[in-house]
This record gives C-alpha cells, sequence and structure tokens, in this order.
C-alpha cells in the first residue's frame, strides 16, 4: 500500500477521533479535554496507535477511561469510515505540547542584553578588517 495512503487515512482517522471522543460518556474521558494529535496506522491496517494529550484531569485515570472505552471508539470509527479493516486502537499519551510550553518558557525567560557600541569594533577602538 501507498504511504500517501496510510497518510490519508491517518488524517481522517485523527479527524473522526477528535468528533467521537466528544461523544464518549465516561466521565474520565468526556470531563479530560482531550485532544488527538496523531494517529499512526500500520500498513496492514490492523493497529493504529493513537497519541492523545489531556489537559485536565488525573493522567492514569484518562489513559484508564480510554483503554475501557476503545471498543466503542472503534465501532464508532468503523461505521464513520469505509475501511475493509478497523484498526485497534492504542492510547498513547503526547507530551510533545507540554514539552513544547516548557520550551517556550524557557525561551521567553532569556534576557538580551544590548552590547555597547565601543565594544563592536575591539577593545581599543580599532576596526578588525
Amino acid at each position: 500500500m501507498a504511504n500517501y495512503r496510510r497518510g490519508r487515512i491517518n488524517d481522517e482517522m485523527q479527524k473522526e477521533l477528535a468528533m467521537v471522543l466528544r461523544e464518549v460518556k465516561d466521565p474520565r474521558v468526556k470531563d479530560a479535554f482531550i485532544s488527538v494529535t496523531a494517529v499512526d496506522v500500520t500498513p496492514d491496517l490492523k493497529f493504529a496507535k493513537v497519541y492523545y494529550s489531556a489537559m485536565m484531569g488525573d493522567k492514569k485515570e484518562v489513559a484508564a477511561g480510554l483503554k475501557s472505552s476503545a471498543g466503542y471508539i472503534r465501532r464508532q470509527i468503523a461505521q464513520r469510515l469505509n475501511l475493509r479493516m478497523t484498526p485497534e486502537l492504542t492510547f498513547i499519551e503526547d507530551h510533545s505540547i507540554a514539552h513544547g510550553a516548557h520550551i517556550s518558557k524557557l525561551l521567553n525567560s532569556i534576557e538580551i542584553s544590548e552590547e555597547d557600541p565601543e565594544d563592536e569594533n575591539g577593545e581599543n577602538g580599532e576596526t578588525n578588517v
């Protein structure tokens, strides 16, 4: 199977998972404000890794809620997408958003000091050519 087809399936699964997660009635999932950051489907379409980020709630409880509702989510994906096989979902927490926020915080904390104009030409005021 071509890579561009897998890429399209990954994108469509990500969109549909985002919509299905809004409909899950499990309070561990419903109240956690989960966003799907990426989906990686194997070439044979039997398995899919779903990378997610949760803004609220206990991380272990959210993972348990997603694992317990995986069957419902898979059934909804099967109804919405016209695939020969619906992949088995594995949920993996994605730390990239938190990592990006940490890097942004570090970059914002850097203070840039302006150099004196006299120091640009060297120590004795001579120009270096």
